[in-house]
């Protein structure tokens, strides 16, 4: 089963499966990154978590009467967590309304995450622009800012 919660029949909660899911990853990663510590590695090694995209914070409205619940697509708020390779230990970084539907400080643009994670990995984002056909293309397409808050 997925973080979607797609297949959840209203016999099981979203909040409940969400919760054990969660538990079930926290040793693990939290294993890898106290070991990567240990042994002077994670000042060297970047941890990226997150999915393909965001999830509403809701069940999904067309499912309300069905016996199937999920939360559908949402790409307006995405929470993910980056490690070592440096980035700043314990910062948490930009906040959404009390409900998790919209962004109300520091929104973090896809392109910028993109050049930031580029920019950890040692890539100057700017310098991999090819031009083609009269226009210039890169990964932050031409677009992208370091998230400077988040930077060791």
């Amino acid at each position: 089963m997925g973080w979607d919660f797609q297949g959840t029949t209203e016999r099981e909660d979203i909040r409940g499966g969400l919760t054990k899911k969660c538990a079930r990853m926290d040793r693990p990663v939290s294993a890898l990154i106290r070991d990567l510590r240990e042994r002077g590695l994670l000042d060297e090694t970047l941890v990226v978590w997150g999915g393909e995209f965001g999830r509403t914070p809701f069940r999904e409205g067309r499912t309300a009467t069905s016996k199937i619940l999920g939360r559908d697509h949402y790409p307006d708020c995405f929470s993910m967590f980056l490690a070592g390779g440096g980035i700043r230990p314990g910062v948490t970084y930009g906040e959404t309304d009390e409900l998790g539907f919209s962004v109300v400080k520091d929104k973090v643009p896809v392109h910028d995450l993109q050049a930031t994670i580029l920019h950890l990995l040692g890539f100057n984002h700017e310098k991999l622009t090819f031009r083609f056909q009269g226009r210039d293309f890169r990964l932050t397409d031409v677009e992208g800012q370091l998230v400077k808050g988040i930077l060791a």
